[in-house]
């Protein structure tokens, strides 16, 4: 995988069927339909950034989880805007095994998926999103999976509005990015991810962080790769969602 590239696995492995109801509701934030999670009245929030694939199953349950798992001690308002507007990577582009396939999703990552112009859009969802919510938010977490890994390391910089971040299996994972880190960040990574990006990117690191290898799990197993009918990949995707909530 090239550390300034998409990885291998996230431009190859599919996404899993999974049936799931979710707790929460959808509003409407900048434009977008958000997914919103939590008790009203939490003081804490966290934004989810997901994966290419949008409102998969497996991200609206891990939202939910971070959401009320932990009631009894913290309370999260739990947040997912559909940054791709209903319109996220096509399933039937994977694997992306035709010259068609490849210039679609191509497409996808130079266009609605360009790192850059979603970065710019964080902090005024998360403005707007506080606007909405009553002012009743005072702290933000930012968690990205995959893709969305790489939006956490470039708004997670000098100035940022989350006070500690996380990355599950992120994807473009480069070790430039983690010298501009500024708050405490968790980096969970799959069997699938770069070994020396990953350890280079843990290296440059000066803030508070826990960076773990999940040697056996595939790109994508907390979001929509997570094969959940299989009872190891479940038991690692509670024991990531856990790991999220004890940093």
């Amino acid at each position: 995988m090239a550390q300034h590239g998409h990885s291998e696995a996230c431009c190859s492995v599919p996404p899993s069927k999974h049936d799931y109801k979710e707790k929460g509701s959808y509003f409407e934030i900048d434009g977008m339909k958000t997914y919103k999670t939590g008790p009203s009245t939490a003081t804490s929030a966290i934004l989810i950034i997901y994966d290419i694939f949008g409102f998969s199953p497996q991200t609206l349950q891990g939202a939910d989880i971070l959401a009320h798992a932990d009631d009894e001690h913290h309370q999260y308002q739990v947040f997912v805007p559909d940054l791709f507007y209903g319109k996220p990577a096509d399933h039937s582009w994977y694997p992306p095994d035709t010259k068609e396939k490849g210039e679609k999703l191509g497409a996808f990552f130079q266009g609605p998926a360009a790192p850059p112009k979603t970065a710019e859009k964080i902090p005024k969802i998360v403005k707007e999103i506080e606007e909405k919510t009553g002012g009743t938010i005072k702290k933000w977490g930012g968690l990205g999976m995959c893709w969305g890994g790489k939006i956490v390391s470039m708004t997670s910089t000098e100035g940022t509005l989350f006070s500690a971040v996380a990355e599950v299996h992120p994807a473009m994972v480069d070790p430039k990015d983690a010298e501009g880190i500024t708050v405490p960040i968790c980096m969970l990574a799959s069997g699938d991810e770069d070994k020396e990006a990953v350890a280079g990117f843990e290296k440059n690191l000066k803030v508070k962080n826990h960076v773990e290898t999940y040697h056996d799990q595939v790109h994508g197993w907390m979001a929509a790769r997570g094969d959940l009918k299989d009872e190891k990949v479940r038991k690692e995707y509670e024991r990531g969602y856990k790991k999220l909530l004890d940093f």
